[in-house]
């Protein structure tokens, strides 16, 4: 049976093609023999190796046959009309590059392109270029990395990182990653290493240096063997052949795949791909060790959601467990993983909730409602300050320092290290602090409830007792994690080879305080590593959302600044900032931009209207409608089609969208402001920065256009 090898097709075909297409595949990898398919050479080819299929009448297939190993593969290039495809046919050549051992699919004759003449940008000599400022040489490009002289050109006479930008666009696979890294300052020898170049080893047997060439890290990226039918017909029925799916770039394969001995990090941006890399890791697992309890957790139920859907459509043949402690991969929030352990351990949980709380519950089944700080402090006369007698820090100091320390009891309160807390407490204020938090757990004694924190503290002690019932865990949104999460977590895969993989990116923390994993048993010393190529966000949205981030001092999960130094693989429009008076205006102008998007041709559900909290969601539906616009609220039921989606940047965490509103940034309701003048001042700097990063996560959101809305 013939090995099929899809590329990333140059023409997007429609729906009825596709199908067809699908059929043709199918049969082609069954059996190329086949006479219905009318698998022809064509006389006079560039290439001998070129072929041509019979999708329909009026379709054909151009690919190229080669013979390794006793079999037969086919990369397919793409569909056109059947004369556009004989045309193709005749020209396009399949090679590998002399100088990296990449494989290149490219044009037997061209002429040679002039550079092309580049607008002057303010900042930027016209007569001193990019790649020129960056100490690039034509040599780096055409003799160091294998780019072709063409190309190297009009890279080298790019004024700027859009110019590049804009090339690298035109470019599929390796060559276009070369072009986007050539744009940063690495160096040469960097960015070969991240791409895993290196100089073609010739055997004389074409087709067999070609396939090896296919293989090789960086040709993954446009380059995918498909494994049967099912994965094939998955990736024709995708219009882009669900990309993160089936193309990789080679240092999201490398992590991917890479056996660690002990925990490990994969820090990175918005866009970065730190979820694919997890996704595919998990199918890696779950392929190589069918018996392994593999969990996969993230911080909310909607990202969880996400992740299990996105499972599914890399391989449905994944198994999925249903329930803790099965093979397979199971996905679930990291909360409804502490119920789950809760559960199964029945009326055995009653000793970790006394190591934990203090007390000997031994069935508690509900969650506690929020507001109960607040109606504690109400209902107290303590005389603590406002700084401290407040919701935001009792419920910090709860789950950073009572929680993970196991404290029970004012005594125990008294003695108990409170690191990187800021607020100094002395024995007075702390057995008045200790006062609240009895009379909180006392009320959740009362009615037989947990909260989130308390409940993975619990989950935490009862896997330490009875072991540990994962073999892997995959971690993603990492930064949002409590350290009860953590302890957790870690109680669940006993230490060994590649037991915890966590993703997380610092500037995304939008829900918890900041956390240190070394702190709660989980020392990955030295396996850390860092995405830094983003994939969904224009490199003018980005360079956006990054100035939103500017000033603030960001820590990773190992209590180092967070790094930031992202490009984007995609250039596009600046974004659009405008500053309104009203909010009537500003409903008016959300309308009037939403629907020339519409007009445009753009899909409703391509686009969103991200606001701050659900009253203003509610108001802009309302809005929208109103003003013509058919518009949806999102809260937790997953997006439809057909309507222009309206949700808080919360809600919007992990998910993206062609176009994007932002709707009040940076306005502070005057019960926000009142808020923030009620913290103290390290806990208002972390409240701060968790706005800024919100913004961030929002802008990030859009893949293509963004706009934002500022009310005064």
């Amino acid at each position: 049976m013939p090995t099929i090898i899809m590329t990333k097709w140059p023409v997007k075909i429609d729906g009825s093609v596709k199908a067809k297409a699908m059929t043709f595949l199918q049969k082609l990898s069954a059996d190329d023999t086949t006479p219905g398919l009318h698998v022809e050479p064509i006389a006079g080819a560039a290439d001998s190796r070129v072929r041509t299929g019979r999708v329909d009448q009026f379709w054909r297939a151009v690919m190229f046959r080669l013979d390794g190993a006793g079999e037969s593969h086919y990369v397919i290039h793409g569909v056109w009309p059947h004369d556009d495809a004989i045309a193709v046919a005749t020209r396009v050549r399949l090679n590998v590059n002399p100088i990296n051992g990449l494989p290149q699919i490219e044009q037997a004759e061209f002429e040679r392109a002039e550079p092309a003449a580049y607008p002057a940008v303010a900042s930027i000599s016209p007569a001193e270029p990019l790649l020129s400022q960056l100490g690039r040489t034509r040599g780096d490009l055409v003799d160091r990395l294998g780019v072709p002289a063409d190309v190297a050109d009009l890279a080298l006479a790019a004024p700027d990182e859009d110019a590049i930008l804009d090339l690298a666009q035109q470019h599929e696979g390796w060559l276009g990653m070369i072009l986007v890294d050539l744009a940063t300052p690495d160096s040469i020898d960097t960015i070969a290493e991240r791409l895993q170049l290196e100089a073609p080893e010739q055997t004389g047997d074409e087709d067999a240096d070609l396939l090896r060439s296919l293989k090789q890290p960086a040709a993954q990226a446009q380059f995918a063997f498909i494994d049967g039918q099912e994965e094939l017909r998955r990736v024709i029925e995708k219009g882009d052949f669900g990309s993160w799916r089936v193309f990789l770039h080679p240092e999201q394969r490398r992590y991917a795949v890479r056996r660690y001995k002990g925990p490990f990090r994969l820090s990175g941006g918005a866009g970065t791909g730190k979820t694919v890399v997890l996704i595919h890791r998990a199918r890696v697992l779950a392929r190589e060790q069918p018996d392994a309890r593999i969990v996969l957790t993230t911080f909310t139920t909607n990202l969880a959601d996400a992740l299990r859907d996105g499972l599914a459509q890399l391989d449905p043949t994944v198994p999925q467990a249903t329930s803790l402690n099965q093979p397979g991969v199971y996905v679930t929030g990291v909360d409804a993983l502490a119920a789950a352990v809760i559960r199964s351990a029945g009326t055995g949980i009653a000793d970790a909730v006394q190591s934990v709380l203090g007390d000997a519950r031994s069935t508690p089944t509900g969650r506690t409602p929020n507001g109960r700080w607040r109606e504690v402090i109400e209902a107290s006369s303590s005389k603590l300050p406002s700084e401290i007698a407040n919701e935001t820090f009792l419920s910090a100091e709860y789950a950073l320092v009572v929680l993970p320390n196991r404290v029970k009891n004012e005594s125990e309160y008294r003695r108990v290290r409170r690191p990187s807390r800021g607020v100094a407490l002395d024995r007075t204020k702390r057995d008045s602090v200790w006062a609240l938090i009895a009379a909180y757990r006392a009320q959740g004694r009362v009615d037989g409830t947990l909260d989130f924190a308390e409940a993975a503290a619990i989950a935490a002690a009862h896997l330490a007792t009875t072991g540990g019932q994962a073999d892997h865990v995959l971690v993603d949104e990492g930064q949002d994690l409590s350290p009860a999460h953590w302890q957790m977590l870690r109680a669940l895969v006993v230490e060994s080879d590649d037991d915890l993989f966590i993703a997380e990116d610092s500037h995304q923390r939008i829900y918890g305080n900041r956390t240190v994993l070394g702190r709660y048993g989980i020392k990955i010393v030295g396996r850390s590593q860092r995405l830094t190529l983003n994939y969904r966000t224009t490199a003018q949205n980005l360079r956006y959302a990054m100035a939103v981030l500017d000033g603030g001092d960001y820590v990773d999960l190992e209590e180092q600044a967070e790094a930031t130094g992202y490009r984007s693989a995609r250039s596009g429009p600046t974004p659009a900032v405008e500053a309104v008076e009203s909010l009537v205006t500003e409903l008016d102008t959300i309308a009037g931009r939403v629907r020339s998007w519409l007009d445009g041709g753009a899909a409703p559900e391509t686009i969103a209207v991200l606001v701050h909290d659900k009253f203003q969601r509610e108001r802009v539906v309302n809005a929208l409608n109103e003003r013509g616009v058919q518009a949806r609220a999102v809260d937790r039921d997953r997006p439809a089609e057909g309507r222009v989606l309206v949700m808080t940047m919360h809600r919007a965490k992990g998910m993206e969208f062609a176009k994007v509103v932002l709707a009040d940034v940076g306005f502070q309701s005057a019960a926000e402001k009142a808020r923030l003048d009620g913290l103290d001042e390290i806990e208002r700097h972390d409240a701060e920065l968790r706005a800024r990063s919100l913004v961030y996560v929002a802008a990030t959101r859009a893949r293509d256009e963004l706009v934002v809305i500022q009310r005064r």
